[in-house]
């Protein structure tokens, strides 16, 4: 089916695409369901079953809070995040939840809520919910896998035939970079224009670009939220909040003349810019998955920085550059993955970090083969990315990872931009590369919190 560039980019919450947005909007669609299908007055239980690494490090990704809020009948692309807190507080003490905000029923948290090590065949991040009659007769239940980016598929997608799947046309299809290229080359066009070309199926250009520009400005509140607040990340690491403090001396060093050069000054702005946004995402705010939460800070920062450091950069140029990155996100989701418990953070700072190199070559002009040329720069250079987050939680590596991709970013841009788009190592074969490392990669370095700095970071 086709991929739309918003369907990469969606406003949710964090600390986590595939942990919290994708089993928030799983269990949002399964009251729904309920209540389409006239179930929902006689629920008087729920079950929630979490599997493989939705089990592992859910607690740490506020998992479990997601899915209430889900079940509560609260979407991550409109929740007041600061509703969570004291609604899943009232709910441990009343064990009674507000199902789609229209029944109480019975919920414990102690004795409703599963955490079960086995990963089910699919993907690893799977989910089953169970609703049940007041005298135990179950129902509904229907098993949802969050498969990276807020993605999420039900059981019985799974289950369909490919050619079963249905979906629209669009005039550019593209499976591979090659292809994308190619159809750049015959129609003349750049890769951000063929991208708006096809987003054309399901929206006008002016909805196109008016909600590319509402997804930047959710990206900027971001950013600005993150550089006013200030203290210690929940979670139990005791994480100290840098940007702000950071923000506020980088200030003042230009105030007072004290950088060494405009480059050195760039380069402080780009890393707060992702620190700002990760440490947002590691306190629970407002979000935008690009293409994932636990990599979010990379093409807000790399877009910001040249909004802020080119001359006369315009509207114009946050929609191309939007429009660029998810080009190459498409390719990253369809031929490996941005799913951090299936490949590793290669596929979530990776894409990440080639699709923010991509968008600021094409809106500094680069040619189609030069945008190619960048996102392969900044893919090949995050081969082999684990995902071992400390403690379950989207802080360490994560906040620090995020600032250093967006550096390999610009650098990658400015490296394809000097040169012809030529070169040795194609994209596809660096998603191909991904795809394969990933499958090679021990299940303990694919956000379970199993392996690497989680487990070397603990103190015996």
């Amino acid at each position: 089916m086709p991929i739309s560039v918003f369907d990469l980019f969606k406003i949710g919450v964090g600390p986590s695409s595939s942990h919290t947005v994708g089993p928030m909007q799983a269990a949002f669609k399964y009251v729904t369901t309920l209540r389409e299908d006239s179930l929902l007055t006689d629920v008087g239980h729920l079950e929630v079953h979490l599997y493989g690494s939705l089990s592992a490090t859910g607690v740490g990704h506020a998992t479990d809070h997601a899915i209430i809020m889900g079940l509560m009948g609260e979407r991550p692309d409109t929740i007041d995040p600061s509703m969570i807190d004291p609604a899943i507080k009232a709910l441990k003490e009343s064990q009674s939840l507000p199902l789609g905000r229209q029944k109480n029923v019975m919920f414990n948290w102690d004795r409703d809520l599963y955490f079960h090590e086995e990963s089910l065949p699919h993907h690893p991040n799977a989910m089953r919910l169970a609703a049940f009659t007041s005298q135990g007769q179950l129902l509904y239940e229907n098993t949802y896998y969050s498969i990276g980016g807020g993605f999420v598929v039900e059981q019985a997608q799974v289950d369909r035939p490919l050619d079963d799947l249905g979906g629209v046309t669009i005039p550019y299809n593209f499976d591979t970079a090659e292809e994308l290229l190619a159809l750049c080359k015959q129609e003349q066009l750049s890769v951000s224009r063929l991208m708006l070309e096809n987003e054309k199926v399901w929206r006008t250009e002016e909805e196109v670009r008016n909600e590319l520009w509402r997804i930047w400005q959710v990206m900027c509140e971001c950013i600005d939220n993150g550089l006013a607040h200030e203290g210690i990340l929940p979670g139990g690491l005791n994480v100290k909040r840098r940007a702000k403090l950071l923000h506020q001396r980088l200030q003042a060093a230009e105030q007072n003349d004290c950088l060494i050069a405009t480059t050195f000054s760039a380069m402080e702005w780009v890393n707060i810019f992702a620190l700002a946004v990760n440490e947002e995402n590691a306190a629970g705010g407002r979000m935008v998955t690009a293409p994932t939460n636990g990599a979010a800070g990379i093409i807000p920062a790399v877009l910001h920085y040249y909004m802020k450091f080119q001359a006369n950069a315009c509207e114009k140029n946050v929609v191309d550059f939007l429009l660029a990155a998810g080009a190459i996100g498409i390719l990253c989701k369809k031929n490996a993955s941005i799913s951090g418990a299936e490949v590793g953070c290669q596929g979530e700072v990776g894409s990440a970090c080639a699709m923010a190199a991509a968008g600021l070559a094409d809106v500094m002009g680069g040619t189609p083969e030069q945008v190619e040329h960048a996102a392969e720069i900044g893919l090949e250079h995050n081969l082999g990315l684990t995902c071992d987050p400390v403690g379950g939680l989207v802080q360490i590596p994560c906040i620090e990872r995020n600032a250093i991709a967006t550096i390999k970013a610009i650098n990658a841009a400015q490296m394809a931009l000097h040169g012809d788009g030529t070169h040795f190592i194609s994209l596809d074969k660096v998603i191909r590369t991904m795809r394969d490392t990933g499958r090679d990669m021990l299940d303990k370095y694919k956000e379970t919190s199993k392996g690497g700095l989680a487990v070397n970071a603990i103190e015996c």
